[in-house]
């Protein structure tokens, strides 16, 4: 097989070395239990700080190592994907809710927040779907109405990857219930607060070690220092960070597919049906051959996305076409690798079953595949 495009060096290298270990030893061991339990161990995530694991970006005064390079979040997303260590909050930690505070946060907030979120001793989540508004951010009904010297938020949240675990909530909120999309603001719920109440850990299709939560807030008293950058900004802040979000999925959709293509081939090669390997029979040699050709593309693809993201030219559109193109590949991935392997497919105990049923939710979350379609559709004037 060609080999695989890279834009990485020997230091990525050597991270992927640091991060490959870590879950071999603390991870693999475990991750059956956690799937069980629907929650990963607490302790993971503080052997994830020890190890240097999290928040790359965080500078060093806060207790990060200042690296602004994605390619180190993609080391991570592939390695997580290679063992199938779907519990790992890590990216949606690292990726996409811990830059909101060092973007926004004042320095006392950083100061307060930003060594924990480092070390892995605070957990973070972000709280924007509600039950009744998912892709529409417009259509939020959670309130927070500013009493002074402190807001009072009240509405529910659903759907929140690390919810159960999380200390740290980045809660989108409407301070002004007249101004649309300017009276949308962001607010940090800490665990604790007197009327913030977690619902059931959701039992998910797939993902089953990560904890997905819904989140009540009834009168919740939160004081305006945690209010994360200006009242009523809080929309364009999410518009600012979601091309990193939808990044960060396309990364974790090309690892997924390059790990589903490895278990195809591997399986092909092994597995013998009237007299020989699968592999040999056209119709399965073609099916290899598409897939190599189309996880070829895609890591090109998301290469390059990454390292325009490290330079700040990714823009949203460029960001919704890798979002929505890489998890429909996945999707298919999925679906040709079990049937390739036949009944063995259908057997849970199987990796690629594990892979079907956790690649469906990735053209879901951080905006559908039909949301990214719009917006890549307005980009082109029409």
């Amino acid at each position: 097989m060609p080999e695989r495009p890279s834009v990485y060096e020997q230091e990525h290298e050597d991270f992927r070395g640091t991060v490959r270990a870590f879950l071999e030893r603390e991870v693999v061991p475990h991750h059956e239990q956690w799937a069980k339990d629907g929650q990963v161990d607490r302790a993971v995530w503080t052997k994830a700080g020890e190890q240097g694991l999290l928040c790359f970006d965080v500078e060093e005064e806060y207790g990060g190592p200042g690296i602004q390079d994605f390619r180190y979040n993609m080391v991570v997303a592939e390695e997580i994907s290679r063992v199938g260590a779907s519990g790992l909050g890590f990216p949606v930690h690292t990726d996409i809710i811990v830059p909101y505070i060092s973007q926004l946060g004042t320095e006392e907030q950083k100061q307060r927040w930003l060594p924990g979120l480092v070390s892995g001793e605070l957990i973070s989540a972000i709280a924007m779907t509600e039950p009744g508004a998912g892709s529409d951010l417009q259509g939020i009904k959670t309130t927070a109405v500013d009493k002074g010297d402190h807001y009072v938020l009240n509405g529910s949240k659903t759907f929140i990857s690390n919810g159960i675990l999380s200390d740290v909530v980045i809660v989108v909120a409407r301070t002004n219930p007249d101004a649309g999309h300017q009276g949308i603001s962001l607010l940090v719920v800490e665990r604790g607060m007197e009327g913030f109440e977690r619902g059931r850990n959701l039992d998910k299709m797939g993902l089953k070690a990560q904890d997905t939560s819904e989140l009540f807030f009834d009168n919740v008293v939160v004081p305006k220092e945690n209010l994360l950058g200006e009242e009523g900004s809080g929309f364009i802040s999410l518009m600012v960070n979601l091309p990193q979000e939808r990044v960060s999925i396309a990364a974790i959709a090309i690892a997924a597919i390059e790990h589903i293509l490895d278990l195809c081939l591997a399986y092909a090669k092994e597995r013998e049906a009237f007299g020989k390997p699968i592999g040999k029979f056209q119709h399965n040699r073609f099916l290899l051959a598409e897939m190599a050709t189309e996880a070829h593309i895609a890591r090109l693809f998301v290469n390059d996305c990454v390292m325009k993201l490290n330079e700040g030219k990714v823009d949203t559109a460029l960001a919704s076409m890798a979002k929505y193109w890489t998890t429909e590949l996945q999707k298919k991935f999925a679906d040709q690798g079990v049937q390739l392997h036949g009944g063995y497919g259908y057997m849970n105990e199987y990796p690629i079953a594990q892979a079907y049923v956790d690649s469906r939710i990735q053209t879901i979350y951080g905006g559908t595949t039909e949301i990214q379609k719009e917006i890549i559709g307005r980009s082109l004037g029409i």
